[in-house]
């Protein structure tokens, strides 16, 4: 019965291998489609922050002049459009549509003594037009706001006096300034306008007139301000996402989403899905890399945000500061205008790259009709990836881990689709790296020996393959002192050269055969725009390396219980605290540019820059500089010593790498493509250059070197 078991189970894992690649070869034409919607929108848009130039205009002598300046300024350079934000009282005095005073303040002014027992507000318009234009938004707030108020005048300009202290009233959030839009338009500029949640309890009619209006002024997308869209207070209570995203479908309003928000804007996907997602992503330039970065390193970022993360607008923030050795104030919106602007700045490179200035279109993302039962293909390949990898370090499990893994997607898939479809796309991308080591420890473990000696004047290994049947390698010679053994000469360079280059591409395959896996079950325009993330990356990160540091440690083709009690009481030597020094500077060195917060180096810069410019793309340092090298290097020396097995721990880094690449999933295929294959490609001429070193030294080492040093390579 065991037996049975055991040819079933064989039997078994060919038969996953096979579903594996079903499933590979399914999500095949999902990537296709997936390509096709990343041509869909190239066109990118350049957005200035209009409340930006007000407050550097208000730092200058004459403000109003300025202003006009910098925006006829700013358009000539590229830029398309302007973001106007809902008023305040603190903002509409800085743009000169009033002035406001403290109870005090306004006492002063009329030349009285300060009314005992009042801190109210007082508001002057600045003439006839602000009063028309500004008083009807002002009123309109403190309306909403309950707040008491009447009228006033000083000095032949008409205002208002508000019974709430002046920390209240600038808190009073304001429509959107209508004598600032008419600028903007009579500008000949785009508006973005950025809506807040703070305008409460949602208004549908109020909101409605709102959006008409910024209709007629051409707004054909809006962005939000703070941690919430406009409705999301509300929506328990009054459905008013639901409300405010008909408003938007209504006048064929788009969403923008902010990049690298530390937390989403609540209610953002809800909108977003009402909307027929008819989002773009957008990339903020903050004050202070604005006026401190480069021109060419502003070109750099924005054109890597364009073709590696889909970003289609640009949100550039203008500042001014104090410069105490000049003795003057000094602006951002000079440098920003130059940057975009000059040679080989930022809108030549971007144009020249494919995205030409224009109004960005939302992804055209429809799915085929035969989506769903595709994806259902992938999905047991998935699962059959899984399987194997368990398998591998728990025998005879084949058979039922898939069938659980079945019947457990399925019921998984009814209570959360997306749960489902992350967690075996993150078990595929753990399982495929994985399985490509094991595959090559198997192939060493069948190759190697316990031990080596020189007989006869020449090099021989001693040991057993799997199994204890025939080496296929010629020259053996069964021993029969050690029964089960055999002798035999050791590999010739160019033979151990050649096994090494062999596995180091088949491992790579199975590497990759996680790849389809994941962009074909998380083949939906969420994870594209980074509405939805891919969870679990972290681990995929740390798992691959763990499981193939504990298959090279304390498995031989089988469980040893035994080697890791040999393991645990071996001596701790100068070697082996010289091993582990090296290994924990190169996890260090892997964790720290594991994710975006990675410290980069001026060297890397240079060569990142190289890269770019000669290739377009650039291949992860981890993978052509640290894990490829190191992995074909391992794979050389594991032929002839054991030690060499550590090299291959640390090479799992760079095929676990290749897969999340992959895993970006708002990164454009192709360029995904193209990155792995550069590191590929320079990974395995480091390599190369390694394994031709080492035979150097070696070889320097076994001629001149005493013979306590010639021992350790013997």
């Amino acid at each position: 019965m065991f037996l049975r078991w055991q040819q079933w189970n064989r039997r078994a894992r060919f038969v996953l291998w096979i579903i594996a690649l079903l499933g590979v070869a399914a999500a095949m034409p999902l990537g296709a489609v997936r390509m096709e919607m990343e041509k869909s929108s190239k066109q990118v848009e350049y957005v200035f922050d209009y409340r930006d130039i007000i407050e550097v205009a208000e730092r200058q002598a004459r403000p109003q002049a300025f202003l006009q300046e910098k925006l006829a300024m700013l358009k000539e350079a590229g830029i398309t459009t302007m973001a106007v934000y809902e008023s305040s009282l603190k903002e509409l005095q800085l743009s000169g549509r009033l002035t406001f005073y403290s109870s005090r303040d306004a006492a002063l002014l009329q030349s009285k003594f300060e009314q005992a027992g009042q801190n109210f507000t007082y508001i002057l318009f600045n003439g006839p037009k602000e009063e028309e234009m500004i008083g009807p938004i002002v009123r309109e707030a403190l309306d909403r706001s309950e707040a008491v108020y009447s009228d006033w005048s000083y000095g032949g300009r008409n205002g208002i006096v508000v019974e709430i202290p002046i920390a209240e009233a600038i808190m009073k959030t304001m429509d959107f300034d209508p004598m600032s839009l008419q600028e903007i338009h009579n500008a000949g500029l785009g508006i973005l306008p950025r809506f807040s949640d703070r305008v409460k309890p949602y208004d549908q009619a109020a909101t409605d007139a709102v959006l008409a209006n910024l209709k007629s002024y051409g707004v054909n997308r809006i962005l939000f301000d703070g941690d919430k869209v406009k409705g999301a207070s509300d929506q328990a209570m009054d459905n008013s996402l639901y409300q405010f995203g008909e408003l938007l479908n209504k006048y064929d309003l788009g969403l923008a989403t902010i990049e690298n928000l530390k937390k989403p804007q609540e209610g953002i996907n809800k909108l977003a899905y009402i909307t027929n997602y008819n989002v773009v992503r957008l990339y903020s330039l903050s004050e202070n890399d604005g006026m401190t970065m480069s021109p060419e390193a502003i070109a750099d970022r924005f054109l890597l945000a364009a073709k590696d993360r889909n970003i289609r607008m640009f949100f550039l923030n203008g500042t001014a500061q104090s410069n105490t050795d000049k003795a003057k104030i000094v602006q951002s919106l000079d440098r920003l205008a130059e940057a975009l602007s000059e040679k080989n700045g930022i809108i030549e490179r971007l144009t020249e790259a494919g995205f030409a200035s224009g109004t960005p279109k939302a992804f055209d993302y429809e799915q085929p009709s035969w989506n769903k039962p595709v994806r259902a293909i992938v999905a047991a390949g998935a699962i059959a990836l899984i399987a194997l990898l368990i398998g591998a370090f728990i025998p005879g499990v084949y058979i039922p881990v898939f069938i659980i893994g079945l019947f457990g997607s399925a019921g998984l898939y009814k209570l959360n689709s997306s749960i489902m479809e992350q967690g075996l796309a993150l078990g595929a991308a753990i399982a495929a790296p994985t399985l490509a080591l094991v595959w090559v420890m198997n192939r060493i473990y069948s190759r190697t020996v316990g031990e080596r000696r020189v007989l006869g004047g020449k090099d021989w290994s001693i040991g057993r393959s799997k199994q204890g049947n025939t080496p296929q390698q010629p020259g053996a010679v069964y021993d029969n002192v050690n029964r089960m053994k055999w002798i035999f000469p050791a590999l010739s360079i160019g033979r151990r050269f050649g096994l090494a280059l062999n596995w180091f591409i088949a491992a790579t395959l199975i590497s990759l055969t996680a790849v389809p896996i994941v962009f074909g079950l998380l083949n939906n325009i969420t994870y594209n725009l980074v509405l939805e993330q891919f969870r679990g990356v972290s681990l995929l990160h740390l798992a691959p390396i763990a499981l193939v540091a504990v298959y090279v440690l304390l498995y031989n083709g089988q469980l040893s219980v035994g080697k890791l009690k040999q393991l645990l009481s071996k001596p701790i030597t100068l070697t082996w605290i010289i091993l582990a020094g090296v290994i924990g500077i190169i996890g260090y060195y892997y964790l720290s540019r594991t994710g975006n917060g990675g410290q980069v180096t001026s060297l890397e810069l240079v060569i990142r820059h190289f890269l770019e410019s000669n290739f377009g793309v650039r291949p992860r340092f981890k993978e052509f500089l640290l894990a490829h090298p190191l992995l074909l290097l391992g794979l050389f020396l594991s032929l002839r010593y054991r030690a060499a097995w550590l090299l291959i721990i640390i090479g799992s880094i760079g095929q676990l790498s290749m897969v999340d690449t992959f895993a970006h999933l708002h990164t454009p295929l192709y360029i995904s493509a193209i990155r792995v294959l550069l590191g590929l490609g320079t990974g395995m001429i480091i390599g190369c250059i390694l394994i031709v070193a080492w035979q150097l030294v070696e070889g320097a080492i076994r001629k001149w070197a005493p013979a306590i040093i010639r021992k350790f390579v013997a």
